[in-house]
């Protein structure tokens, strides 16, 4: 090979490196949840998540300290607290509506599910015989105000 032509392989060989570098990847997002090793209903939400694309790392400490550290108001709690993309995420929030919270990149600090709505997911088992109350996703101003998300009416 000439030395134009060895040049030329270098410089495209670099060239595709760097451009896969620079090419974002289409990972699922990395969400992590503080929960109750013996909490059921959080380990099904686990699963809903999975199920839709995210990535879970799960910490069974409990997730009261969590919820305080990461400025959930204690009003909007349930039984697991979850961190993704700089937002906090309480309660039974479905994966959808993190998705959206993801794209849609808001000024908050986050989403919250209060309670246990039985029918949201990870309160959807067999054991609720299909029963599926109405509730509402909230989304949390990092001064704690809320407004209506999505509404869950099915």
């Amino acid at each position: 090979m000439k030395r134009r032509q060895l040049l030329g392989v270098a410089l495209a060989a670099i060239s595709g490196a760097a451009t896969a570098q620079t090419i974002p990847t289409n990972k699922p997002p990395l969400l992590q949840v503080w929960k109750d090793p013996n909490c059921g209903c959080c380990g099904d939400w686990v699963k809903h998540l999975q199920s839709n694309g995210f990535l879970v790392q799960v910490i069974d400490t409990g997730n009261v300290a969590a919820r305080k550290r990461l400025g959930m108001p204690d009003a909007l709690g349930s039984c697991h607290t979850a961190r993704v993309g700089g937002y906090v995420i309480e309660g039974h929030v479905p994966a959808a509506d993190i998705l959206r919270l993801l794209r849609e990149k808001p000024d908050a600090l986050g989403l919250a599910v209060p309670g246990m709505p039985i029918g949201s997911p990870g309160m959807d088992g067999p054991e609720y015989k299909g029963r599926r109350d109405p509730y509402d996703v909230l989304l949390v101003s990092r001064g704690g105000a809320t407004r209506v998300f999505q509404s869950h009416r099915t």
